[in-house]
């Protein structure tokens, strides 16, 4: 190709003008064998914080640098040519601040074209290739690596897959047709679906050898010059490259099973994870299905189409709002924060209980601060169950190898247990997680403020009561800040940070600026019942429950927001909370706000006859409600049907969260948003639960007003 080809994508660069260019710098190395190397360097030129992107500037910009090697190629110039980026990052994917605002078809295809037109390049410049991914390498990022002869990673990176399933895209530039040929069609449906899917999850260096996407790892501090060294060995013939998980489904009648199966069981997941409500898994997996058999060229005009269809989707944009503007931006500023100076360094942290929750806080709180952390209980039988319960934790993660031996004995030495708050005396952070009972807060509390300094901070992390009314009778209630985490607290990463009246500027910066250190993302919260996340969830699962116990099916109840494409059903995560729990959080909204949080005595009488969740297996396969609970319940005679259901649960939700933001529970429907996106698992491709209440016409409907300018 050309490189004047190129010039038919250049009215795509003009309409994204404040693309930050990644170019590729090219010099030639000369390999101890005499050969020459083109190295590209795909670099942004800002500082190592800014990952390197592709927008079609940079895209043709790589596609010309490409053509111009290729041209060198042909002239016996160089004999390879390689890639690899600035410190930390190969690429991190497309420009999603760019792509957004490419609404046509036509300008989506160019997009998806250009791409295809530039990695092609790579794939067949007439000498062999090499990718160095030194960093992350996402999206296009991978893909650019995928066209390459041969790839080599470093063991330091991180960040490297296919997420376009989690961001209402598919893997538009060859991905859909390279990666399942290179390492097989079940292992390249965990990288395209299974991990986007799964909180977007990717992988590091070490897991990518191991799957097969590159073919020899190396340690950071010389990764260039061991990539280097490697390839000239390669070209030499000194070192083979074998690849057993490779496969070709259009000539192995074994590998076109495989990929059958493959197929099936990602369809599977899918249905579990979304209930297909988002369109683009699905997509990637008729792209894959598609392409068993086809060409390369094939599957690239399957790519594109599918690529631009979405694109130019509801869900994409949402997607992108959802990511760019609020997990991405507004989770890293987050709105009314103090100013960082103000907060205080916190060098021993305290946990008073030795329970579940206060056993997951103490580890964390060792773990991501590396600081002492010393937990307490009543009796010393309860502090040893809780120090033997971190113990087994920290013995998991060892062999998970998410630890090293090392790290793992240095948390064990910091995390201590006494039965006295005295050991509290020289803490400057002490959280409580015992029973969610106020009276039982507020002793602690009192028995913990006569022991400590009169700086240090008390944190709680109530789900539901009231910080103020905890602080009331203390000599400093100024002290005190909710700090919410949520169940598992390692993995699930919304914190909210609660402040009460008298809560101070230097209390409530030093708890961002821990929960910045916990690696959490922190959203300020009024003091107010239930804060954001529980509110909202119980308002969406009080309405389930109300249409259950006044006659609707069991079925058609749990079902009814199927649509919305949630991570699991009500009642599924009922069960997960624990009825127990639900029902405390509704009675202490039932108690601030009446009858809109309507407490359900079929769900005490679970409680009482301790029964733990309503569904069981049935002898078919499915679930059924067994007819020994459905004993011990009540109905009334009101059934609605799941579409009643549906837009009934819309306007509840529409009428709560107007209320919130009237009360100033957070700064802006962006913020409950950004809660229910990384503390509920709210679906990315409805984009927050406020523009889903927008486009349902839930918000007009009820307030009379949509939450977000259409």
């Amino acid at each position: 190709m050309a490189p004047t080809n190129f010039e038919r994508f250049e009215q795509l660069a003009a309409l994204v003008p404040n693309e930050v260019i990644t170019h590729a710098i090219v010099h030639d190395v000369t390999l101890a064998s005499g050969r020459v190397l083109a190295l590209l360097t795909l670099d942004n030129g800002l500082d190592h914080s800014k990952p390197t992107t592709l927008g079609p500037g940079s895209m043709i910009g790589i596609g010309r640098t490409l053509a111009a090697q290729a041209a060198r190629a042909a002239a016996g110039e160089i004999h390879a040519l390689a890639l690899t980026g600035k410190p930390y990052y190969l690429v991190a994917g497309a420009d999603l601040n760019g792509v957004k605002g490419l609404r046509k078809e036509s300008e989506g295809r160019a997009m998806a074209e250009l791409g295809h037109a530039a990695y092609d390049l790579l794939a067949d410049l007439g000498v062999p290739t090499f990718a160095f991914i030194n960093g992350v390498a996402l999206g296009g990022g991978l893909e650019i690596a995928l066209a390459a002869t041969y790839r080599t990673v470093s063991s330091g990176a991180n960040g490297i897959g296919l997420p376009e399933a989690f961001i209402g895209l598919v893997p538009g530039w060859g991905g859909v047709y390279r990666l399942p040929r290179l390492i097989g069609p079940e292992a390249a449906m965990t990288v395209m679906i299974e991990n986007p899917l799964n909180n977007n999850r990717s992988l590091n260096g070490a897991a990518a050898h191991a799957m097969g996407i590159a073919d020899a790892l190396f340690e950071p501090a010389d990764f260039l010059e061991q990539s280097l060294a490697w390839a000239d060995a390669v070209l030499g013939g000194k070192v083979t490259v074998e690849r057993p998980r490779a496969v070709d489904p259009a000539t192995d009648p074994e590998a076109a099973d495989r990929w059958d199966a493959a197929a099936a069981k990602a369809r599977a997941f899918v249905e579990a994870k979304t209930s297909n409500a988002a369109p683009a898994p699905a997509r990637v997996i008729d792209v894959f299905e598609a392409g068993k058999t086809a060409t390369q060229k094939e599957s690239a005009a399957l790519e594109c189409a599918a690529l631009t269809s979405l694109m130019g989707s509801t869900a994409f944009h949402n997607t992108v709002y959802a990511f760019l503007e609020l997990v991405q931006k507004r989770s890293k500023r987050p709105a009314g924060a103090p100013e960082r100076k103000l907060a205080r360094a916190v060098t021993k942290v305290g946990v008073v209980g030795a329970g579940l929750m206060a056993a997951q806080l103490a580890l964390l709180f060792a773990t991501r601060l590396k600081v002492p952390v010393i937990i307490t209980d009543i009796d010393q039988d309860r502090v040893d169950a809780g120090l033997a319960h971190i113990n087994a934790e920290i013995d998991k993660l060892l062999a998970k190898k998410r630890l090293g031996r090392d790290a793992a004995n240095r948390t064990r030495a910091l995390i201590t247990g006494s039965v006295t708050k005295e050991a509290f005396a020289d803490a400057d952070f002490v959280i409580e997680a015992v029973f969610e009972e106020l009276s039982v807060k507020k002793q602690v509390f009192a028995e913990v403020e006569a022991v400590v300094s009169a700086e240090c901070i008390l944190a709680t992390n109530t789900s539901s009561l009231s910080v103020t009314a905890m602080a009331a009778e203390l000599r400093h209630p100024e002290r005190v800040v909710g700090f919410h985490f949520f169940n598992p607290v390692a993995q699930m990463p919304l914190l909210e940070i609660v402040r009460a009246p008298e809560t101070d500027d230097a209390v409530l910066a030093t708890a961002f600026a821990l929960g910045k250190e916990l690696r959490k993302t922190c959203v300020l919260v009024k003091d107010s019942p239930a804060f954001v996340v529980n509110r909202v969830l119980l308002c969406l699962m009080g309405e389930i429950a109300n249409a259950f116990d006044d006659g609707t099916d069991p079925h058609v109840a749990d079902g009814a927001l199927r649509p919305m494409g949630l991570p699991m059903s009500p009642f599924t995560l009922l069960a997960m909370v624990g009825i127990p729990v639900a029902q405390h959080v509704t009675e202490s909204l039932h108690a601030a706000f009446g009858e809109r949080f309507r407490v359900s005595a079929n769900q005490q009488a679970l409680i009482d006859h301790g029964i733990r969740g309503l569904w069981a297996p049935a002898s078919d396969g499915a679930v059924e409600v067994p007819a020994s609970t459905l004993a011990v319940l009540e109905f009334g005679n009101a059934p609605l049907t799941g579409e009643e259901l549906l837009t009934r649960t819309q306007d509840a939700l529409a009428r709560e969260i107007g209320m919130m933001l009237e009360e100033g529970v957070v700064a802006g429907p962006e913020d409950i948003d950004l809660c229910m996106i990384m503390g509920a698992g709210w679906p990315m491709h409805l984009g927050g639960i406020t523009p889903y209440l927008d486009q349902v016409g839930a918000s007009e409907r009820v307030n009379g007003r949509r939450f977000h300018r259409a």
